[in-house]
């Protein structure tokens, strides 16, 4: 190989010696606890990326200042890793190779921190695009693989699995010509390997490949698994993890494989789950995870329950560490104030505009607010809580069928005297809540006194761990007369949210939102004495408990609605509100949840906000005029401007939305003294959807409550209105959709140049399948108050949406959205008669579920039905209503006489 002049000179490069004492100075001062010395030397490395050959120095105290201690050659091993991915592209190609062939040369330093730092330099330069431009990386990685020197062997293959880690996608394609075709099989031979440590490296490099279905490692399936079960006994827990990894990702990829296997599988994974490793025995936890999503799941563990069960119940415990992370022996903390990384970042869920049903309150979105998540601090996943989550999804997969194996358990925990065991009893008792309620009704009279006595128990972790498993039965226990269960339970959860422990403040306050939802208006009678205490933990919580007490009092607002409303409640609730609104920065994010607690407040107390609403309404706008400003500056100059926060837009949005849909009409005032409407809209044009989403919620409310000052806009708004109905955003797509409808209603006759910016969308959406519930039943409304105002326009295309429509609405409460849409659908029939021939069924059907329309919408209704009788005659209309179901016939016989 001939090199020309200059890289040859290159590669003689020396360090100069003063230069040299300089970076090491920097590497030494660099790990001094002082702040201020770490943002010098963060200074001094930025202005020494001037030099060319800064890198090169860099690469030297790595690879060949044998003199210097680890951690520093390692640390300019790591600095020089940053400049790779902040540079890379600038490096001179001299200093380029110099690296490269640096850090080919050192894999193998004996050291193992030395080895790992260069593996981690070489995959950072590989996903830089490099593979492309490294082509004897590969090839001489894998042919150390095969060097007599343990070192060697070792740093070559972590580096390997660090570059399958970060690179796997580009490995598996033609650019690079299929190299996993050689190293797969490669990595196979090595899981015999004998050191631990390398056998672990094999494992884990095939495991890249697995999830994706790489056709290199599908070739070789069954030689990969004959090996993995090779390794099923490995002395070594690394390499146990990797295989109990292996096997979890193979249940969703080859299932097929490993059926005729499984029940050794099984076997297998109970010993592992039980592992003295508590890595090997999570990983092995995540089997029966992932195993209860498959659909053989239940035929494939009915067998093995009777010993999984107590495995899983077992591994529910708080171990030893646990608690003393959790600082299970402090009692009393709520003194002590939160440090700041406590604080997990929250996220604001923009307002969605959905209709009220006539069902048993059960949502077909189902809230993730009762995850099993009950010790935060350690809310890294950890066995107790991957054991906990498997026995609720097997409870869901066997329900009750799962108590026999449970219930003997749980008499023998819930009773016990060591609290650690007792503890997890509850636990168990909270994780099987959802998928075994039916069987455990009989008894739960018995089980929920003895719960709500365990809320005043003497240890912390027992009374929290109650709040969260009562709040998992909190539909039954509202289900019951209130003074059986409710109220006892109620008055002893309102005591643990003022506990002297901030992680039962916690779990009360959680467990509290949780029965406001499910109590809704019963808590009524105790209105007074719930916000005692709400307004009570306002001045004796610390940080972090205060954002979840927002929560806790905004889904009480959104519970009891207008009964909030009396002088003696706003009285104790608004003061410590709006001191906190006062205190609170506009660059807070603690603003978040205190504008989404004032926005169910505001609609909750309608007229009794008044008081309030001035300063609050500014506030609001004057956030979204500054996140506005702020966005408008980082697209003109985005080095000098840093990108805005948009939540503060978006729930200040939300918090606009709540104020008009209380105060109504009182708000009039505030918007004609503001340039809201200019700043929704530039809010309707934001790349983010979920701005859109809470400006179009806005626009609906506005409209119902100040429609005057709308009206001007609504040429400007229609076409992007039209534009957003766009299903890919569902919730964008969903509060267009209802924003239309409101407008339609206010311009009446005058909506007619607006219906074919808006028409064809929303009938290609209520024929979508697979469309969520909420965005349907918004559709349909709309669709029936344009029909309603312009009905020559819409009833053209009736036979197109008559099915649907009529499907999605049959099932929402009787209402004024409702009504509109039904008089639209009567006036189009009137119009259009022969559109709604066919599906005639529907329509009667959809009639059928008004409980008691208006008057006048009843004889619409009459005279439709009666219409199409007397068309078709009665032998007809016989045959014809005989398909109809018992109930419809009856209820149409009983309210209209056909």
């Amino acid at each position: 190989m001939v090199w020309d002049r200059q890289t040859k000179m290159e590669y003689e490069w020396k360090p100069d010696q003063q230069g040299l004492q300089q970076i090491l100075q920097l590497l030494k001062e660099s790990q001094s606890p002082d702040t201020t010395i770490q943002r010098t030397v963060q200074q001094k490395l930025e202005q020494l990326n001037q030099y060319p050959d800064f890198n090169n120095y860099l690469i030297f105290v790595l690879t060949k200042l044998k003199s210097e201690d680890e951690p520093t050659r390692s640390l300019s091993g790591l600095i020089l890793k940053n400049n790779v991915k902040a540079h890379f592209q600038n490096f001179p190609n001299g200093v380029t190779d110099f690296i490269k062939s640096e850090c080919l040369n050192n894999i193998g330093d004996a050291s193992p921190l030395i080895r790992a730092t260069v593996g981690i330099l070489i995959t950072t330069i590989a996903s830089k695009g490099e593979l492309q431009n490294w082509p004897d990386l590969l090839p001489k990685l894998c042919s150390l693989l095969d060097s007599e020197d343990y070192n060697t062997c070792e740093g070559a293959f972590g580096a390997l699995q660090k570059i399958c880690e970060d690179s796997a996608e580009i490995l598996d394609s033609d650019v690079l010509d299929r190299p996993l075709n050689i190293m797969i099989p490669k990595f196979l031979q090595f899981f015999k390997h004998s050191s631990p440590k390398i056998r672990s490296h094999a494992v884990a490099c095939v495991n890249q490949f697995i999830i994706s279905r790489t056709q290199a490692l599908m070739l070789h399936i069954d030689s990969f698994i004959e090996n993995l079960f090779a390794l099923a006994g490995d002395e070594e827990p690394e390499v146990r993890k990797n295989v109990c990894r292996a096997l979890v990702m193979l249940l969703e990829v080859r299932m097929d494989r490993l059926l005729p296997h499984m029940h050794n599988i099984v076997e297998y994974m109970l010993q592992r789950t039980q592992d003295q490793d508590e890595n090997v025995a999570l990983e092995a936890c995540e089997f029966w995870l992932t195993l209860a999503e498959q659909p053989i799941c239940k035929d494939v563990l009915v067998r093995h329950l009777p010993k999984l069960i107590p495995v899983l119940v077992n591994g529910m415990k708080y171990s030893d560490l646990d608690i003393i992370l959790l600082k299970g022996d402090v009692e009393e903390d709520e003194t002590i104030p939160d440090s700041e990384q406590d604080i997990r970042p929250r996220f604001h869920r923009s307002r969605t505009v959905a209709q009220q049903h006539d069902e048993d309150g059960i949502e077909e979105e189902e809230d993730d607010d009762d995850e099993i998540d009950d010790d935060d601090t350690i809310s890294d996943w950890n066995l107790r809580k991957c054991s906990a989550a498997a026995l609720d999804v097997l409870a869901n997969v066997y329900r009750d069928e799962l108590l026999p194996h449970i219930l003997p358990l749980l008499k023998e925990l819930l009773f016990h005297h060591e609290w650690v065991v007792k503890e997890s009893g509850i636990l168990v008792l909270g994780a099987i809540a959802e998928g075994c309620m039916q069987g455990m009704i009989p008894y739960l009279p018995e089980l929920i006194p003895h719960l709500i006595q365990c809320l005043s128990d003497k240890k912390a972790l027992v009374r929290s761990i109650t709040c969260w498993t009562l709040s998992r039965y909190a539909h039954w226990v509202v289900s019951q007369p209130p003074d059986t269960y409710l109220k006892p339970l109620m008055t002893e959860l309102l005591k643990r949210i003022l506990d002297s422990n901030k992680r039962v403040q916690e779990a009360a306050c959680s467990a509290f939102a949780t029965l406001e939802e499910e109590a809704c208006t019963e808590l009524v009678p105790y209105l007074a004495y719930i916000l005692d205490t709400l307004v009570f933990a306002f001045s004796k919580y610390q940080h972090k408990n205060l954002l979840i007490l927002y929560d806790a009092i905004g889904t009480l607002a959104d519970s009891v609605g207008h009964h909030l409303n009396k002088p003696e409640y706003i009285q104790m609730l608004m003061p410590p509100l709006i001191q906190k609104w006062n205190m609170l920065k506009d660059e807070d994010k603690d603003l978040f949840p205190l504008l989404e607690c004032l926005s169910s407040v505001a609609t909750a107390l309608q007229s009794g906000f008044l008081p309030y609403c001035e300063p609050v309404y500014q506030r609001c706008v004057n956030l979204v005029q500054k996140t506005l400003a702020q966005a408008m500056l980082n697209n003109a100059q985005p080095d000098q401007y840093e990108a805005p926060d948009k939540d503060f837009m978006i729930v200040a949005l939300d918090l606009l939305s709540g104020l008009a849909e209380g105060l109504g009409g009182n708000i009039e005032q505030l918007v004609a003294r503001s340039n809201i409407l200019t700043l929704m809209y530039q809010c309707m044009q934001d790349k983010m959807p979920e701005v859109r989403q809470s400006s179009f919620a806005l626009l609906g409310d506005l409209t119902k409550a100040c429609f005057q000052h709308v009206k001007p806009c609504i040429a400007d708004f229609m076409p992007i209105l039209g534009t957003n109905l766009n299903p890919e955003f569902i919730s964008v797509c969903n509060n267009a959709t209802w924003a239309i409808g409101e407008i339609s209603i206010q311009m009446g006759i005058e909506m007619q140049p607006y219906i074919p910016m808006v028409l064809h969308q929303l009938v290609e959406i209520i024929n979508r399948p697979n469309t969520p519930k909420t965005l349907l039943e918004n559709t349909a409304i709309t669709i029936g108050r344009l029909g309603y105002v312009c009905p020559q326009e819409v009833a053209p295309m009736l036979q197109q949406f008559i099915r649907p429509w009529c499907t999605s609405l049959r099932n929402i409460r009787d209402n004024e959205e409702k009504d509109s849409a039904f008089r639209g659908i009567c006036t189009m029939i009137s119009v259009n008669p022969s559109g709604v021939i066919q599906d005639f069924i529907f329509f009667c059907d959809a009639v059928a579920s008004w409980i008691n329309p208006k008057d006048d919408l009843r004889d619409m209704f009459c005279k439709i039905l009666h219409g199409f009788k007397n068309q078709v005659g009665d032998e007809n209309w016989r045959r014809f209503s005989d398909q109809f179901p018992l109930p419809l016939k009856e209820r149409l016989a009983a309210f209209y006489g056909v």
